[in-house]
């Protein structure tokens, strides 16, 4: 294939053209839509010099009907045209401003990319980030490139919505200038639940979440979460909703999670609908961090939007920042970032380390949307509570309260974002800005020492090779650092150390005794640690630290200590461990959600990760095993407790999302694993799942029931139930798989391809099962490489008609080197494979010729 040209952030020019309005109007028809555009542009005075200049339009499947410029017909032999987009001549145009008028057509029932304008079940819907408005008309389609929309639909639908402010039957009026990706545009038969919001100033903001007749009854927690979401964002920023109206769709033909357009927002129908009987604790949670992600970007991706598509961590990063604070102070801070470590841990280090490794911003792509990625997102949101720490709460709103103010209406850079801080602070972030621009997660080494009542902690920093970055340069690291006496307590107060030098040594007096330290504190850092210590030491953390966090670190480490042993050298459980685990499972004084957490064993995929650290040959059977045995022997420690601590997890009355009986409900789950490794039959299991009243504990005990004896049974039960709901039925797919034992996993994902219900070309219905086998570790890495022919077999069919979510699905072989050298050669003849398949999308071969090197 062709080789792709890449993008480079070095490149980065301001356009020719600036536009100051955009007048769209819409004719809609499933496959002959058309499209009429006015834009007007005005010379750049940046550019005026190097003139005169073309005009370059970026545009993707469209077939160009006329155009105009200035109201003067342009012959179509006139444009340089090619499947790019097109080219006016200078000597066509007014250089001080023009107004360029198309009509183009184009067919959304054929764009299956889901970027554009395309059809959902009937209903047209758009998907413009990042990319995707160039498939809807000519257009400059970049996000410095901001401008005021006005939209006229045409067509026969119930409901047309686009961004902005109804004007009229079927107009919008979007007063606020905005990027092309933010552009929006839902029509189809729906309905709206409704409500309405008072902002801080005494305004009045309609609220309307449109779904599809007959959802909703789901829609009250999702209008919940927007409401304290609008509320939180005013009281912690001080930011107001802007316009008159705020409007979510559910649209069930969606690559992302959701999309923050202006005042539009289009959500995948899961993170949207929800009720007691179909949707999980879990379920309820991600609405509601996900409705508060999208309403946050009206300010923090919006009205301040990015300069270039390489700065996408400034919006996101900030965002995702600002949700996982909300859901922390809506739910538990503790569990949240207990959460959200786990997540950064398994994803983003996992990407940090391997081939497809980059920095925050990224320096260069070959497609944008490969870079939605976990380093963008999530390791953004690390560097943005860093910066908090480092700077404290009082500066961190200053600096914020500025950057609002100063580039309201802007698209910045991450030069602009750190500014503001040295503005606000007077310091020099000059050694901070490296963690947007080196790739790779630190390794801090520790070493201490204690004398005469004085303690030293010695910090060693290295950030190992990246592809295209050999040597790294220290980077500024906050350390939350702690100390416990004997009994617990903490005799000397909590010390934030910033490690910037490659060694440095933080010396604390006071003590009468040597200290246990409490190293990485909330995890202040999105660093590797690395301190000998002894689970002796990990046992008394988890009794007396505290910092949460740090608590459940101690148990997981712990945890990964013993099953290392178990899996390299063959050892047992420990009766230390699984009695201190007991205690801290039926500790009534800690919060049920975080008893919950502590029982969770370390991931296959991430015991994977620490047995390749440190040096040895990954055998997928052996881990899966090793837990299994953990487990056990956990099990047979709590035998006595278990069912107590299962009754009294039971929450009585009517079915609440609320985060204390979602909490109890999660403890009562983990109870009922255990339960099921000591008993014959799953029989507490079935039980559960016969009498259960909420989603939760049905589905809790339906992922038990998959790997028992009543496997068959409970999934025809199960699928009876729910078989019109494509919702619980996306979970009815995943659990048969992520639940299997490892021998049976393929099997069971074949037949389920070969299901009725499984239409493949829908996004959530193709990760609902090919999603959990690829991260059902064992069961995807069987020792005769059938697993990877199945994957790349059905990313090979995937791909030409969505390489968006074919290309996110490939990082399931980006681990391929933590494996034996058999495994390692079948995966790459699978990646080679693909390669080599004629017609391979740009999204997919930048991916895979990245994980193969």
């Amino acid at each position: 294939m062709p080789q792709a040209t890449a993008i480079h952030l070095s490149d980065y020019q301001a356009p020719a053209f600036w536009v100051d309005t955009v007048n769209l109007s819409f004719t809609l028809h499933p496959t002959a839509t058309r499209v009429v555009s006015k834009v007007v542009f005005r010379a750049n005075p940046d550019r005026t010099n190097a003139g005169p200049h073309d005009l370059h339009l970026d545009g993707q499947q469209l077939k160009l009907l006329s155009a105009t410029i200035d109201g003067r017909p342009v012959a179509l032999d006139q444009l340089r045209m090619d499947d790019e987009g097109l080219t006016v001549p200078a000597s066509l145009l007014h250089q001080d401003g023009f107004l360029w008028e198309c009509e183009v057509e184009i067919n959304p029932t054929a764009n299956t990319s889901l970027d554009g304008l395309y059809m959902s079940g009937g209903m047209y819907c758009t998907q413009c980030e990042a990319q995707g408005f160039r498939k809807i008309t000519y257009y400059p389609d970049r996000p410095d490139v901001m401008a005021t929309f006005d939209v006229h639909i045409i067509g026969e639908l119930p409901v047309m919505l686009s961004n902005g402010n109804p004007n009229g039957t079927g107009g919008w009026h979007d007063p606020w200038p905005k990027p092309a990706y933010l552009f929006a545009l839902v029509a189809g038969d729906l309905v709206s639940f409704d409500d309405t919001f008072t902002t801080l100033t005494g305004r009045e903001v309609a609220l309307q979440i449109f779904v599809r007749p007959g959802d909703q009854d789901k829609c009250a927690y999702a209008m919940d979460a927007l409401k304290r979401s609008m509320t939180w964002d005013e009281q912690v920023y001080g930011r107001e909703y802007d316009l008159d109206l705020f409007m979510i769709v559910a649209v069930d033909d969606f690559n992302m999670g959701a999309m923050e357009n202006k005042g539009l927002n289009i959500f995948n129908s899961k993170f949207v609908l929800a009720s007691p009987e179909t949707a999980t604790d879990t379920d309820f949670e991600r609405i509601e961090g996900i409705i508060a992600h999208e309403y946050f970007h009206n300010w923090t991706g919006n009205r301040i939007t990015c300069r270039d598509w390489f700065q996408l961590c400034l919006k996101e990063g900030l965002t995702v920042f600002r949700d996982q604070q909300f859901s922390g102070d809506m739910r538990s801070i503790p569990v949240k970032r207990i959460d959200d470590v786990d997540n950064l841990r398994g994803r983003q280090f996992r990407e940090d380390s391997g081939p497809l490794a980059h920095p925050v911003r990224p320096t260069e792509y070959i497609e944008i949307n490969n870079f939605y990625t976990a380093t963008v997102y999530e390791k953004g949101a690390e560097v943005i509570g860093m910066l908090k720490l480092l700077v404290g709460d009082e500066a961190y709103k200053s600096a914020l309260d500025l950057y609002f103010d100063r580039h309201d209406g802007q698209a910045c850079t991450i030069e602009d974002w750190i500014t503001v801080f040295e503005d606000t602070t007077g310091r020099d972030l000059t050694q901070f800005a490296l963690w947007y621009s080196q790739a790779g997660t630190p390794r801090v080494t520790v070493s201490d020492s204690f004398t005469n009542g004085t303690y030293t902690l010695n910090f060693t920093q290295d950030n190992p090779p990246t592809p295209g970055q050999t040597d790294k340069a220290p980077q500024v690291i906050p350390i939350r650092v702690g100390f416990l006496d004997a009994n617990g307590n903490e005799p000397v107060a909590e010390q934030l150390f910033i490690l910037e030098q490659a060694e440095q040594s933080l010396v604390v007096t006071g003590f009468t005794e040597e200290p246990t330290p409490s190293l990485l504190r909330g995890f202040s850092a999105p660093i590797i640690l690395q301190r000998d210590t002894t689970n002796t030491e990990r046992a008394f953390l988890m009794s007396h630290d505290s910092d949460p966090f740090n608590r459940w670190e101690a148990a997981d480490t712990y945890a990964q200590d013993l099953l290392q042993g178990m899996i390299l050298q063959g050892s047992r459980p420990t009766e230390s461990y699984t009695a201190a685990m007991r205690d801290m499972a039926l500790d009534d004084d800690l919060d049920p959600a975080f008893r919950g957490s502590v029982l969770g064993l370390p991931s296959e995929a991430a015991l994977a990760k620490l047995i390749t650290d440190a040096g040895h040959v990954v055998d997928p059977d052996k881990i899966y095993q090793a837990r299994r045995d953990l487990w056990l022997a956990l099990a047979e420690e709590m035998a006595d407790d278990l069912r107590g601590l299962y009754a009294a997890m039971a929450v009585a009355g009517p079915y609440s999302p609320d985060s204390v009986a979602a909490g109890k409900r999660a403890l009562r789950a983990a109870a009922l694993s255990l339960i099921d490794r000591l008993e014959d039959g799953a029989k507490t299991a079935k039980a559960q799942f016969d009498s259960a009243n909420n989603m939760t504990e049905q589905r809790a005990a339906f992922a038990i029931l998959m790997r028992s004896e009543h496997r068959a049974e409970v999934a025809a039960q199960f699928y009876d139930q729910w078989k019109d709901n494509r919702l619980v039925m996306d979970s009815w797919f995943t659990y048969q798989i992520a639940s299997s034992k490892p021998a049976d996993t393929l099997a069971i994902a074949q037949g389920l391809v070969q299901h009725t219900d499984f239409d493949w070309k829908n996004p959530n219905r193709f990760r609902s099962v090919i999603g959990p086998y690829a991260m059902n570790h064992s069961g995807f890495h069987r020792a005769d490489g059938a697993g990877y022919a199945f994957l790349a077999d059905w990313l090979l069919k995937l791909d030409p008609i969505n390489p968006q979510t074919t290309a996110r699905m490939c990082s399931a072989f980006e681990p391929w080197a933590y494996y034996d050298t058999e495994r390692q050669n079948m995966i790459r003849a699978q990646l080679q494979r693909m390669m080599d398949t004629d017609g391979l999308s740009k999204n997919t071969s930048e991916i895979v010729g990245k994980i193969l090197g």
